[in-house]
């Protein structure tokens, strides 16, 4: 059994949530602020790949990222580097995919932040670097934890888009998804089920984890609650 997959699909996985970490908290944290109208029109266009068809997301990436087209020609011309058909493809793929679960949970999160926490801070003189890091962000970081497992989860089990901008090819850009898909192409549904096997634990302790910090985000909130009684 060839775990190339495996391996391929937990470094995209890893690099785009690493990614998605990060852009997600900073649309999030930005567009929390905003006013009510500004705030729906950024949220439409920022959560779209969440209900789009991964088809459709694969097919706008190809627009933008293929050799024919504006940037995947320049990089091609000037770096000698294809954006499709390669490992890395799935990286992009798999982190417009999982960026709207970042910046939701992530949005969520900072919106029920108690915003006198930081006003306290500073009357204090703290900076606000100092008060997003050290405050905001520990406040907030059950619902950060929660959606950063969320994408790594959606970014290992994208195939959509993953099949359309790396496409399938053993040993290079094939990942757990794909091979899946053309273990049973080719009939072979021994193969195919043990890949099935290996996702569903995969996504099991995924699940498990995200329960796991919900359960604890209640336990801190309910404790806070009774000190504060």
């Amino acid at each position: 059994m060839d775990w190339y997959p495996l391996w391929n699909s937990l470094r995209i996985a890893a690099i785009s949530s690493i990614i998605v970490f990060f852009t997600g908290i900073v649309a999030a944290y930005y567009v929390a602020r905003l006013n009510r109208i500004l705030k729906g029109i950024l949220d439409v266009v920022l959560t779209l790949p969440l209900v789009l068809p991964p088809t459709v997301v694969g097919y706008f990436l190809l627009l933008l990222l293929g050799p024919k087209h504006p940037l995947g020609a320049f990089i091609l011309e000037n770096f000698d580097t294809k954006l499709v058909m390669t490992w890395y493809s799935g990286i992009f793929a798999a982190v417009v995919v999982a960026f709207p679960l970042m910046y939701r949970t992530a949005r969520g999160a900072f919106e029920s932040f108690d915003e006198t926490l930081a006003y306290s801070g500073k009357t204090l003189g703290l900076s606000n670097t100092y008060i997003f890091w050290r405050i905001r962000m520990p406040a907030c970081r059950q619902g950060i934890l929660a959606g950063t497992v969320l994408a790594f989860a959606r970014s290992l089990g994208e195939y959509g888009a993953t099949s359309m901008v790396a496409g399938y090819t053993p040993g290079r850009t094939a990942t757990i998804s794909t091979t899946v898909y053309q273990l049973w192409r080719t009939n072979d549904d021994a193969l195919a089920f043990k890949w099935v096997l290996v996702n569903l634990a995969i996504s099991a302790v995924v699940l498990l984890a995200v329960n796991l910090l919900e359960r604890k985000e209640k336990y801190v909130s309910s404790n806070t609650q009774i000190r504060e009684v």
